[in-house]
Order: C-alpha cells, then structure tokens, then sequence
C-alpha cells in the first residue's frame, strides 16, 4: 500500500473517531439535561411534599405559636398549588383533595382564633376612662357632665373659644401588640375566600361592644313620645348630658374604632369601611335619633338655649363627623349628622319668632302690686342676656339659610331680633301698666321697667349692639314717666300749700306760693288746707310705701326729686300761715308735721313695706 492510499485510511479513520465523540458529547449534554430536569422536578416535589409535614401544626391550631401556624397555611398553599399545576402525577388527585380538606380546618381554626382573640381583648370602656381622655376642663371632676349643656355660664363664649384647641385622647380599645396578630388573621381569611365571616364576626362583636361603652357612660334610646313626656328639668339634664355624650363618642370612641379597625383590616379597604360604618351604625342612630327628638318636639322658650347648645356641639364636631363617616360607606350617618345639624338651626329660629311673639302677647296675671319690675322683664332681659353669649353661634345659624353676605347679615339679623324682642317687650308692658287704677302707680311701674332694661343692656353686649341712641332714647323714655309720676302724685297735695288771693296777717303779699295777691285769709281756710294735706301726704304715705323703686340710685333720685318740690313749699306755707294755728287751739291738730318729719317719712316711700310692717 502506497504511502496515499495509507493517508486516505488514516482520514477516514480520524472522521469515525471524531463523529463518534460528537455522538458522545450530545448523548452526555442530553443526559446532562434529563439528570438536571429530573433534580429539579425532585427539588420542587421535595419542595412541595415539604408542606405535608405542617399538617401536626394546623391540627394542633393556631394557640401555641400563631406565626408559626401561618407559616404553615402559607406552605399548605404552596402545595396545593404545585400539585394543582402537575396533575400527571400519580395520586395528584388524593394529595389535592387532603391538602384542601386540611386547609378548610386550617382556616375554620383561624376563624375561632380570630372570633377569640377579638373577643377576648374587647371589652366596654369604663366611663373614667373615657373622662380621662378629655380636656382637663370637661372632665366632671372640674364640671358635671349635667352641666356641659349650661347655658348660664356667663363665660360660655371663652369656654367655646378654649374648646377650639382642646387636646383630646382617644382611649387604647385592643393593645397594640394584639393588633398585629388579627390583622394577619383577617388577610388569611379573606386569602381564603372567607370575607363575609370576617365581617359578621367583626362586626357583630365590635359593634356590641361599642354600644356596652355607651351604655356604661349612661346613653339611652329615647324617642319623640318620651321627649314630650318629660318634665322640662329632667329633659334639660339629659340634653346637657347628651352634648357631652356627643363629644366623647365623635372625638374618643368612634376616633379609637376608627383606628383599631384601619389597623385590623389594613389593605381590605372596601370591607375595612363596611365594617366601620356597620360597628358604628346603631350607636350613631340612638345618639342622632335623641337630637332629633328634641329638634322635632314641641317648641318653648327655654328650649332655645339648649337648641343652640346642641346645635354648637354638632358644629364643634362637624370637621371630625366628615373624616370618620365622610366616604360612600358612611353617606347616610353623614346626611343623617347633616340633617340634624340643619333642623336644629331651624328650629332655633323658629323658636326665636315664638320668643318674640310670646312676649308681646304673654298675658301672665302675676300681680305685681307694688309697681316693681314685672317678672316678664326679668325674665326677657336675661333671655336677651344668654342670647348674647351665643353671638357667634347665632351668626352661624343665621347663615345656615342666608344666600347673602354672611357677616354682615348675620349682625343686621341679630340686631333686628334683639330690637324686635325689647320692643314687644315694651308693648307688653304697656298693656300691663293699664291694670293699675292708680295712674301714679301706672307711671312708676313703667319707669321701674324701662330702667331696668336700660341698666341691663348698658352693662351687657347688647348695648355695643343696639347703640347708644338706643340707650339714650330709653333713658329719656324713664324721665318722663319720672316726671308723669310726680305731676299726677303730688300736683293736688301741693295745691294744698297755695292759697290764690291770700296773704298771711299783717298784709303784703310779696313772694307767696300760687301768685298770692296779698288779701287776708281766714284761720278756717288755713285750718281746712292743714287738715287736708295731712290727710292726702298721710294717705300717699300708706299706699306709695308699700310701692317699690328695686334701683336703689334711681329710689333716692325720685326721692330727692319729689323732696325738692314738696320741702320749700310745706316750710314757706307754715313760715306765712303756721302762726295762725299756732295763736289758736290744738295747734298739733292741724299742724302735725315739721319740714323734717316730711323728710323722714318721704325715706320710707318706695321701700315695699306691708301695711302690717307700716303700723309697727
């Protein structure tokens, strides 16, 4: 063989040999790769077998170790998703079947866990618990919660103000560090499907909850009919309770669900607002349905301060109402808080047209014998009074239906009422002031009255309200029933100390009272005018005594007033005619009183003595 032929054989042969180790290498990267996909289909059936050994931890529940129950629900998961994926393989189905059968136990667990663990760590909130949560000036150590309705406080304006920036603190309703665990437990069972058992379970036990705190801090559910039977004390009370009730429900309680149930069912956000508005629903009705009640009842007087109370702390909380019930699950708490926001403004306003009407027509018979201040007065003037430690809360009624400039108005309205409410105040009054038949008594009873109203209002709000014409115009008004008093009363007694034509014995006329022209006059005449005043001054005495002037300035000014008129003229009288009697018999018969007698006796007029206390 030829050296060619021999090299052919040789190529030849290296082709066999490198075509068999490429056969080789493929076969081996095959290998290679069926060996690589079968560890890792082993891995993942290791992986997925894995779950199989948590089954002594989901049958023993959750109560030992709770996370490391979840993980365990975790792992049955993934399981049961493997297995749901490679259905070839042999008994997938029966692993399948005991796996879910085994994850139902698992979360049927996790309910009882969830329903146990809720329960257990949600019990009512003490009322000292609550209270503790208030500003230090609401607690009932510093006020009653009666009393948080008092519309008497006469720094009920500063006290509104102070409100304003009030810290307030929720209580603590689950501790914190269970607050994790439930949450953890709510996104297992809405993982499960199970979202509807979460919410009744949730609700149901939170909700009852929320209604046991109520209770224990003394809300009740009271309906129109129990309103209206009420005596007006009890009612008032419970309305002064109920503004308080208001606060610590919006700010403490409704604020510390709010804030368990954000926590609990964080990222669960449409069962997360169900499940508040449902926990809070009966309570918020039984609150809003007493306000209602009393906003719906029958109208009087004295509810109007309590309405606008009511009407104050349904503003206070307007701001907290909207962020705890402002979105679509809570619309109708919200309409419902709006409503009664709305009626209880209009109410109010209603009842101040009543007010204004009830004045002018008020038909009391209260006898008011001795002239003094009228009840009514007294009692229209502080009504006033209150009203104007309520200013900003009547300027935002006002503007609750005003399309207008809402300051601006809202002054002009309350100007208006107040001068509409004095001046049937005044008509009444001057119906009254007729009962009397003595015109005296007449005139001094509307000046007891009109400056009682002018001191009232110059020493309260009013005044900067109604102006300083106002006060002036009255003042004047009180002058001239001072003057119409002292003309009617003591006109005739001073023509007892005149004698028209007369001169005293001796002749000369010069200087006598009445334009006396200097003829004589007879001792009879002098007696006759003697004897007569004494008995009208005696008479003016009895009665005009057992009168009142309240005002002790205003008592000795009309005093002082009727002195300066009477005194110089008893005295000039005696000085020209008192030695006529005096020359004659039983002069003390007819003269019987010296100038200071009179001044004695004219101290003890308008001092409401009894006749009783007069003879002693």
């Amino acid at each position: 063989m030829g050296v060619p032929q021999a090299m052919e054989a040789l190529r030849e042969r290296a082709a066999l040999v490198r075509e068999s180790l490429q056969k080789s290498q493929t076969i081996t990267e095959s290998m290679v790769s069926i060996l690589g996909s079968f560890d890792h289909r082993l891995s993942a059936l290791e992986t997925a077998m894995r779950p199989t050994q948590a089954e002594a931890k989901i049958l023993r529940g959750p109560h030992e170790d709770l996370e490391s129950y979840l993980q365990a629900i975790d792992q049955l998961r993934s399981n049961i998703q493997f297995f749901s994926n490679h259905k070839s393989f042999k008994s997938s189905d029966g692993i399948l079947n005991h796996a879910n059968n085994l994850l139902a136990k698992a979360i049927s667990k996790l309910e009882d866990e969830f329903r146990a663990l809720l329960t257990n760590y949600s019990k009512p909130v003490e009322p000292d618990r609550l209270f503790d949560g208030l500003p230090n000036s609401l607690r009932p150590s510093a006020t009653s919660p009666g009393k948080q309705g008092d519309h008497g406080s006469k720094n009920h304006s500063e006290n509104q103000k102070n409100l304003e920036n009030a810290v307030y603190m929720p209580p603590t309703l689950i501790p914190p560090r269970v607050l994790p665990l439930l949450h953890d437990l709510a996104q297992q069972m809405v993982q499960a499907g199970h979202q509807q058992q979460l919410f009744r379970i949730y609700r149901d036990t939170r909700a009852s909850v929320l209604e046991q705190s109520l209770r224990k801090l003394g809300v009740e559910r009271l309906s129109k009919d129990d309103v209206q039977k009420m005596q007006w004390e009890v009612l008032e009370a419970k309305i002064g309770n109920w503004i308080h009730y208001m606060r610590i429900s919006v700010k403490l309680l409704f604020a510390g669900e709010k804030k368990i149930c954000d926590q609990i069912l964080d990222g669960i956000d449409s069962l997360r607002d169900q499940c508040f508005a449902e926990v809070t629903a009966n309570s918020v009705s039984i609150l809003l349905s007493f306000g209602e009640a009393i906003a719906r009842s029958k109208r009087s007087p004295e509810k109007l301060f309590v309405l606008l109370d009511m009407y104050e702390i349904m503003r206070e909380l307007q701001s907290e109402i909207e962020f705890l019930f402002g979105s679509k699950s809570y619309i109708e708490m919200w309409e419902s808080a709006q409503s009664l926001t709305k009626r209880l403004a209009q109410t109010a306003q209603e009842t101040f047209v009543d007010f204004e009407e009830a004045v002018e027509r008020d038909a009391t018979k209260t006898a008011v014998l001795d002239g003094t201040v009228h009840p009514l007065t007294s009692y229209v003037i502080n009504y006033v009074k209150f009203l104007f430690d309520y200013q900003s809360t009547l300027k935002q009624l006002f503007q609750e239906f005003d399309d207008g400039d809402g300051e601006v108005d809202a002054d002009a309205q309350l100007t208006n009422v107040t001068t509409r409410i004095m001046q049937a105040l005044q008509t009444n009054l001057d119906g009254k002031s007729k009962q009397y038949k003595d015109p005296a008594l007449t005139q001094l009873f509307l000046m007891n009255n009109i400056h009682y109203i002018v001191r009232s209002v110059r020493r309260s709000e009013a005044k900067d309200l109604l102006g300083d014409d106002w006060v002036q115009i009255h003042r004047r008004i009180v002058q001239q029933h001072a003057n119409q008093y002292k003309r009617i009363s003591w006109a005739k007694i001073l023509q007892c100390l005149t004698i028209q034509g007369a001169a005293p014995p001796g002749g000369g006329g010069g200087g006598l009272l009445g334009g006396d022209s200097g003829s004589g006059v007879s001792r009879a005449m002098v007696k006759d005018r003697f004897k007569t005043f004494n008995v009208q001054f005696e008479d003016l005495h009895l009665r005009q005594s057992q009168w009142t002037v309240p005002d002790s300035e205003l008592r000795e000014s009309l005093r002082l007033a009727v002195a300066e008129v009477l005194l110089p003229a008893y005295r000039s009288f005696i000085k020209r005619f008192g030695a006529m009697i005096e020359n004659g018999k039983t002069p003390g018969k007819y003269i019987r009183y010296t100038p200071e007698d009179l001044e004695r006796m004219l101290s003890e007029f308008f001092e409401g003595k009894t006749w009783n206390e007069q003879k002693r």
